[in-house]
């Protein structure tokens, strides 16, 4: 299998990265062309090969200099002609010196192994396979589905034909919670991915992961463009939050809902990250914005209306029909928080999509989705004195979350996310002004 063979390959290199690793050489242990070997490397890793090999170098690099070996003898070690050569490549992947990186994070004894799971992509030939569980005709389509606006290609979902979704998921309990949410959701009247029931008349089957054939919700997702092409479609999409909530409510005494504290997990978690990265990448983000989270939000945050939530409400699990939200998909991550958090998290979420130059735009979009969530759920006034804070609680935590994960394309997502943060703390008066 092609994913296991990659994996072998990243393995070797893990071994011999003090070696000079010849791309034919690997190419050809694989047992590909060249040409083919780089196009699959890529495909499976979402990273070139190079670019591979140069990461994990820096990595261990690093984590030699922090135990007290001289930076040039480690960089020649692991391949480098010179040390400004090595400076120059650390620098561009951590946004600054070694020495400074180390004084903000300290010890990098602990080298991150690549995950098996990562490079475990499931060819149409395997899903193929899989659909033979259901009564479907052999030859239906499958097609690739796109997360977050085209940036990723969702390696745990795919379209089978035109009415149903493949899900296969390594995390038994929140695919079983995401079930029970979609089919309580469907008694209340919503449009919800229930599961196809198998031939052996079971809602999903097992092997390693656990695999479910579900149910397509009739409607399209809109594009970032479209929500800036028509600003009611973020007033729609706050006042089917709103009803979502709703429903929700209702299904508390049927559902077991994990209970998160946001306070809690950003002040003990995710700011100590933030700060780290502030100083790291030198983001424009001042000591007093944490000191006035901390004093700010801690206070308001016990105020703030909690009960089940989606915890995550982006574009493209939202679908439309007739100009209107027609249902909710993916509720792997259905929690009890605060209600606020839904609302704020699909308004970042459409400003992650957002070309720079466009943000200003995005507050309209902000107020409108809230404007209509308090349509229909009215804001207290704590939570408009809490939006700030609830939004930049979601940006600190994807911050540190993208910055200290490896998986592909993360590098892209914690960088956006970073700059993001910086044009929010920046306009906090802004914000602050929004549903008053």
């Amino acid at each position: 299998m092609t994913k296991r063979i990659i994996y072998q390959t990243t393995s070797y290199i893990e071994e011999h990265l003090k070696t000079e690793l010849s791309h034919e050489e690997l190419a050809n242990q694989a047992g590909y062309s060249l040409y083919y070997f780089y196009r699959l490397f890529s495909f499976i890793t979402n990273k070139s090969l190079s670019s591979y090999i140069l990461e994990r170098k820096l990595k261990y690099i690093l984590s030699e200099i922090s135990i007290g070996k001289s930076a040039v003898d480690a960089a020649l070690e692991y391949g480098f002609n010179t040390y400004a050569g090595f400076y120059k490549a650390f620098v561009r992947e951590y946004g600054c010196s070694p020495k400074k990186y180390l004084s903000i994070y300290g010890l990098q004894s602990k080298i991150a192994k690549q995950k098996e799971e990562m490079f475990m992509k499931l060819s149409h030939k395997e899903i193929r396979s899989l659909l033979q569980h259901w009564p479907l005709d052999s030859s239906v389509k499958i097609s690739d589905v796109s997360i977050m606006n085209g940036e990723k290609i969702s390696e745990k979902r795919w379209k089978i034909g035109k009415d149903y979704y493949l899900t296969v998921s390594p995390n038994r309990a929140k695919e079983l919670k995401s079930i029970a949410v979609a089919k309580a959701l469907l008694n209340q009247g919503f449009q919800a991915p229930v599961p196809i029931l198998t031939k052996e008349r079971q809602e999903f089957f097992e092997n390693d992961y656990l695999i479910v054939l579900k149910q397509r919700v009739l409607g399209t997702t809109l594009s970032i463009a479209d929500f800036y092409k028509n600003q009611q479609s973020a007033t729609t999409v706050g006042y089917a939050l709103a009803k979502l909530h709703q429903a929700f409510l209702e299904l508390e005494d049927q559902i077991l809902c994990d209970p998160s504290n946001l306070f809690s997990l950003v002040s003990q978690w995710a700011l100590p990250n933030v700060k780290k990265q502030v100083i790291q990448w030198s983001l424009n983000i001042p000591e007093t914005f944490f000191d006035d989270y901390l004093s700010v939000f801690k206070v308001l945050e016990k105020a703030l209306p909690k009960q089940m939530i989606h915890r995550d409400p982006n574009p493209e699990n939202i679908l439309f029909f007739d100009d209107s939200v027609n249902g909710f998909i993916d509720f792997d991550l259905v929690e009890k928080n605060i209600r606020l958090f839904d609302p704020c998290y699909c308004a970042t979420a459409i400003l992650s999509g957002t070309k720079k130059e466009k943000y200003d735009e995005w507050f309209q979009i902000l107020e409108n989705i809230l404007l209509g969530y308090d349509k229909e759920n009215r804001l207290s006034p704590e939570e408009k004195q809490a939006i700030f804070y609830v939004i930049c609680s979601i940006q600190m935590i994807c911050v540190a979350y993208f910055a200290e994960n490896d998986e592909p394309n993360f590098k892209y997502l914690a960088q956006t996310n970073r700059q993001m943060l910086e044009f929010i703390v920046q306009n906090k008066e802004r914000i602050s002004k929004i549903v008053v």
